[in-house]
């Protein structure tokens, strides 16, 4: 039986011939999986699994936005989505590689520092995230927003983001994740300006509504839930939306919990939560549901990363 533990660990990291984004080849030809990242706590974080359905998938798109990079190597759009299929497989340290490269080429465009930003969140790099997010708000100032196209279409396939609006988001969020809120306020506050959907409504709201109430700003955490009704055409972040409600008393914790499901919509409810408890004087419970986020493999979700960044502030390690 020991034998076959061996193995079995063994085999957990020789991952296939050859060498795949962060991964270095041994003298035997196999590559050792190496981190994405070291989470905030402390512990390595590798590439999240993806179900072989959404890997061909991801894989195929991948291909295709190599071909068109290959065509143009400068094409700034190309460089973008070549980035951006890379770290939709958690590859993310090679994703920043490539954003890099686009800032190289295209120094003025706010919209590879948005990306790159993305993905230092992503791997805990909050200092370098902040530094390119403000660079990207600096670089849009005075000029007309866009819409952002998903990579990963919604059920309707309608893109609910902008550029401004997602710049100011992250940026937010990165202030949000160092306990920054007073940075944190009008960022967030701007992320919601910018966007003119339901969808965005929502997504700022709940951070706002956080951010506020974290600042013992009660009164104005209330007035955040004045334009937030059930009735919210939402497409995609019902998660969000459904936060809100809890936070105006249309719906209860546990009627949210019982249908969060897995992932990083799930993560998003769970976290919400936590917080809504934390901030009311249940720091118990708090701590427990931010301990049950960061069991869960999703790492590169806002919800993990923000009960991750919440337990190390309180000295927690895992």
């Amino acid at each position: 039986m020991r034998v076959l533990a061996v193995i079995v660990a063994v085999s957990a990291v020789l991952i296939g011939a050859g060498t795949v984004g962060g991964n270095e080849p041994t003298p035997g030809g196999f590559a050792i999986q190496q981190p994405e990242a070291t989470s905030l706590l402390g512990r390595p974080l590798f590439a999240p699994p993806i179900a072989d359905a959404s890997r061909e998938k991801m894989e195929s798109d991948l291909g295709v936005a190599r071909a068109e990079w290959n065509l143009n190597r400068t094409n700034a759009d190309a460089i973008i989505w070549l980035g951006r299929r890379t770290a939709y497989l958690g590859r993310f340290r090679e994703a920043i590689r490539i954003f890099s490269d686009g800032i190289a080429a295209h120094p003025d465009d706010a919209r590879m520092y948005r990306h790159r930003g993305h993905r230092y969140l992503t791997v805990r790099e909050f200092d370098r995230a902040i530094a390119d997010f403000e660079k990207a708000v600096s670089l849009i100032k005075d000029r007309p927003d866009q819409v952002e196209p998903d990579g990963q279409p919604n059920a309707r396939n309608i893109p609910t983001s902008t550029l401004h609006s997602n710049i100011w988001y992250h940026l937010a969020l990165a202030y949000y994740l160092e306990a920054d809120y007073a940075r944190a306020l009008p960022a967030w506050q701007s992320a919601r300006a910018a966007g003119r959907n339901p969808d965005n409504l929502v997504a700022a709201s709940h951070w706002l509504y956080t951010t506020l109430r974290r600042m013992n700003r009660t009164a104005d955490a209330a007035a955040v839930l004045t334009p937030i009704r059930a009735d919210l055409d939402v497409i995609e972040n019902g998660s969000y939306h459904s936060l809100l409600l809890l936070y105006k008393g249309e719906r209860t914790a546990d009627d949210l919990l019982k249908s969060a499901g897995a992932g990083s919509a799930g993560s998003a409810v769970k976290y919400g939560v936590s917080a809504w408890h934390g901030y009311s004087g249940r720091q118990a419970e708090a701590r427990r549901m931010w301990e049950e986020i960061v069991s869960a493999p999703d790492w590169p979700s806002f919800g993990h990363l923000a009960a991750e960044a919440d337990l190390a502030r309180l000295g927690a390690t895992r």
